[in-house]
Order: structure tokens, then C-alpha cells, then sequence
């Protein structure tokens, strides 16, 4: 029987797998380890008598080289050892999912505080609100940027060394802050030094915690997630008791304090399940080719554009236009994040049960585009504060549900890290120029929000259109499809 080069090639999805091939039992049936091959050198067999001079030799001889392939071959698909399935549950992957909680409450939930800092920084720097807004879209943009990199650490095996170092450059970002006085110094600062910190820390701890799940993947996502709320509370409400008493330097130094504490948990628990992978590239480009995954990073690209200018100007609409005092529209700032924690659980559980991750975040962006609509009639005190309870639901349910789509994407967990990547990285530019670019429109319209409301809220609502494209690419033209 001829044996070639094609009959012992090891396919990678079977090495994900950590299924055997047929050439692994062939293997296995012949010889158990590579020292019992038989041994051609110096006329002698492997029992010390003499080899005949006859045909056997020549095909013994031929087949050595091909019998090393194969069992070269297995020792390649031994070298990826399958952990298993993910528990999808127990002690472990449920602590996993807390710290995750805490990793996003500590990086999220800081800069979705941002709209306290925002209000503060233009009256004590005199800067206009466009440019303040700068400082803190730089930090979300380099969250999401820094996925690229730090995601693809994650399948390499760097997730400790990666993670550590992020910490240590966030609460060094924050304690630089407490000592800025002019515009520069707080941008290099809160902008840029927090914002690589909070990126190295936030896309490997989402993509590790999608790789303990499977069916209760999307609420797992949608815990961690939770944790911009947590934070979101958390921080403004330390700010606005705290800043009128001891000042700014004090209180964003007990910021960094608090955030020390609850960090030292995540540094010891969170761990990596999947073995290195330590071949692949660093973008992979290849997934660009699936018009589901395509459509749906430019629908979410879209959605992100306009998605926290509420978050960012809501407290500053609140004093300007509808008479709040500061402390009001901190309030404002804490309700739309702290409703924002059932806005992450609840549809990520119903997710899992019944709808599936892309089916669920589709209303969620069609709903905060109609809000931000609606925003542009907004007279009272009464209806400032619904606007903020319904928005901070309803945006909460699309930033919640977005991780848990883009894993429901990549079927090969040993891929998530950098696809999860890739998709944050390209958000991180919306994040990036959003904010700014309604404060411009603000601006523009001689202080009136309305240019900004309507951009808003057409750019969600075409992020919208561009995701249900993206289902349709998935799985056709059929309604009642979980996907």
C-alpha cells in the first residue's frame, strides 16, 4: 500500500477538536512511541539480528520517513491539548463572570462617569464642552483600540502579564489626575494613560470569560457587563459627596484608592482555560470575508457614534436648558446608569432562553435611536428624568448584549480573543469621535442640542437597519430564526 504525503495531513479544526484521525489510530496500532520504529542502521533489526539484503529493507527504508511524518503529525495535534467543553457553569466560571463584574465596574464604570468630570472640567479649566468631551471619548477609544492587541495576548497565553500591566497603568492614570491643573496634563493623564490601562484590562477579560461558557454565555456577558453600572454608581455618587468638601486632587486620590481595593481580587482569581495558541495573526483578516461579521461591526460602529452623547450631555441639558442645579444633574447622570444594571442582565438572560444575541439587540438600537429623537422634546423636569430612566435602559440593553454578538460570531474559541479584538478596536473610532462631534453640533447651533439630538438618533437608527442586514446575511429572510 502506497502512504502519502496527503493521507497523514492533521486539519486544525481537528486539533481544536482533540479528536483522533484515522492516520492517529493507524499510528497508534503499529508502534506506541517513536523509539519502537524499526532501526535500519548497521545491518542489524531491533532484536540484533542481521537484516537480509532483500526487498523488505528497500520498502522498511521508504517507509521510515513517511511513518516520522505521521507520527510528527499526531505529535502536532498533541501539542493543543483540548480542555474540553466549557463548564457553562459552577464555581469557577461563575467567578469568573464576578470578577469580570468588577474589571468592567472599574474600567466602564469610571469613564461612563465621565458626564460628572465633564461638568466639572469646563467650569474649572473654562475650556468649551466639545473640548473637554475629548478626554474622555480618547479613553473609550483607546479601551476599544487596545482590543486588537491585548485580545490576541489572550490566545497567545499573556493574559496575567497583559492584565497586571493594564492594572497598574490605570490607577497610575488616576492618581496623575488628581494632580492636573491645565487642559494637556489632564489628557495625557485621564485620556490617554487610563485609557491604554482600561484596554488592557477590559477586551482579554471579556474574551476569557466567553470562553467558560456556551449556553449561558450571553448572561454570563451580560453580569460582567453590569459593571458600568456598579461603577457608574458607584463613582459619581463618591465625586459629588466628596468634591465639595475636600476638593478635586482628594477625591479622584480615593477614587484610585477604592479602585486599588476592589482590583486586587481580579489579579488573583481571573485565569485563563485554553491552552496558548501560540501561531496566528494578529488581526486576521480572513474574517472580514463573512458578511455577517462585517455587517454587524459597521451596525455597531454606527450605534456607538451617537450612543453616549446622552451620557455625556444629559447633565449639561439638564443646567442649561431645563434649570437643574449641579447636584440635580449628577442625580440625572446616576439614574441613567443604575437602571442601566437591569437593562444588562434581564435581555441577555432572555437571549440565551429564547431569542439569541443578535435578535435581542436589534430593538435595543432602533429604541435608543427613537429615544434620542424624542430627546429633542424634552421640556420638564418630569420628562428629563423618564427620558433618563428609559434611555439608560434601553442603551445599557445594546451595550450589554454587544460582546455576546460578536462571540456568537467566532465559533472557534481559540479565536476569540482576536476577533472579539478586531470588533472593539473598529467601535473604538466611533467612541472616539462621537462625543466630540455633538459637541460640535452644539456649538454650531449656538448652544441648542437639537442638531446634535437629530444626528444622534439617525445614526442609531441606521446602525439598526445595518444589523438586521446582518441577520439576514446569517440566516435569510427567516422571521422566528434564534441567531
Amino acid at each position: 500500500m502506497q502512504v502519502t504525503e496527503s493521507d497523514h495531513t492533521v486539519d486544525e479544526k481537528e486539533l481544536g477538536s482533540g479528536a483522533q484521525t484515522p492516520n492517529s489510530h493507524f499510528t497508534d496500532h503499529i508502534y506506541k512511541s517513536e523509539d519502537n520504529l524499526p532501526t535500519m542502521s548497521d545491518g542489524f533489526d531491533a532484536d540484533g539480528r542481521p537484516i537480509a539484503d532483500t526487498e523488505p529493507k528497500v520498502v522498511a527504508s521508504s517507509l521510515r520517513p513517511t511513518l516520522t511524518r505521521i507520527i510528527t503529525g499526531r505529535s502536532v495535534a498533541s501539542s493543543w491539548k483540548d480542555p474540553g467543553p466549557p463548564p457553562d457553569g459552577g464555581v469557577t466560571a461563575w467567578t469568573q463572570a464576578i470578577m469580570a463584574h468588577i474589571v468592567i465596574s472599574n474600567t466602564w464604570g469610571y469613564m461612563s462617569s465621565y458626564g460628572v468630570f465633564q461638568a466639572y472640567y469646563v467650569t474649572a479649566l473654562g475650556r468649551s464642552p466639545s473640548d473637554i468631551s475629548w478626554v474622555g471619548s480618547v479613553q473609550m477609544f483607546l479601551v476599544f483600540l487596545i482590543g486588537t492587541f491585548s485580545g490576541r495576548a489572550l490566545d497567545y497565553g499573556l493574559f496575567r502579564p497583559i492584565f497586571v500591566t493594564g492594572f497598574c497603568l490605570h490607577l497610575l492614570g488616576m492618581f496623575m489626575t488628581s494632580l492636573c491643573t491645565q487642559y494637556w496634563q489632564l489628557f495625557l493623564a485621564q485620556g490617554l494613560c487610563t485609557g491604554i490601562g482600561s484596554g488592557l484590562m477590559f477586551c482579554p477579560t471579556m474574551s476569557l470569560l466567553s470562553t467558560y461558557f456556551s449556553k449561558k454565555r450571553a448572561l454570563a456577558i451580560g453580569i460582567a457587563a453590569s459593571g458600568s453600572c456598579t461603577g457608574g454608581l458607584i463613582y459619581p455618587v463618591i465625586v459629588q459627596q466628596l468634591l465639595p468638601r475636600i476638593g478635586f486632587g482628594w477625591t479622584v486620590r480615593v477614587l484610585g484608592f477604592f479602585t486599588l481595593g476592589l482590583g486586587i481580587p481580579t489579579v488573583v482569581f481571573l485565569k485563563s482555560r485554553l491552552p496558548p495558541r501560540k501561531s496566528g495573526p494578529l488581526v486576521e483578516f480572513s474574517a472580514f470575508k463573512e458578511l455577517p461579521y462585517t455587517l454587524f461591526l459597521v451596525g455597531m460602529f454606527l450605534n456607538f457614534w451617537g450612543l453616549f452623547f446622552a451620557f455625556y450631555y444629559v447633565s449639561a441639558y439638564g443646567r442649561d436648558i431645563i434649570g437643574f442645579t449641579y447636584t440635580d444633574s449628577i442625580t440625572l447622570l446616576l439614574i441613567m446608569n443604575g437602571v442601566g444594571l437591569i437593562g444588562r442582565i434581564l435581555p441577555n438572560h432572555l437571549s440565551d432562553r429564547f431569542f439569541g444575541p443578535l435578535n435581542t439587540i436589534i430593538p435595543f438600537a432602533f429604541a435608543s435611536g427613537i429615544l434620542l429623537f424624542g430627546w429633542a422634546g424634552v421640556t420638564s423636569r418630569g420628562g428629563l428624568y423618564a427620558f433618563a430612566v428609559v434611555y439608560g435602559l434601553s442603551s445599557a440593553g445594546m451595550q450589554g448584549m454587544f460582546p455576546a454578538a460578536l462571540s456568537s460570531l467566532t465559533t472557534d474559541l481559540r479565536r476569540q480573543g482576536v476577533r472579539m479584538g478586531m470588533g472593539f478596536s473598529i467601535v473604538s473610532v466611533a467612541c472616539l469621535t462621537g462625543p466630540p462631534l455633538a459637541g460640535a453640533l452644539i456649538q454650531r447651533n449656538g448652544g441648542s442640542y437639537l442638531y446634535a439630538q437629530m444626528w444622534a438618533g439617525a445614526v442609531l437608527i441606521c446602525g439598526g437597519c445595518t444589523l438586521c442586514a446582518a441577520r439576514t446575511a446569517k440566516v435569510g429572510f427567516t422571521l422566528w430564526a434564534k441567531v
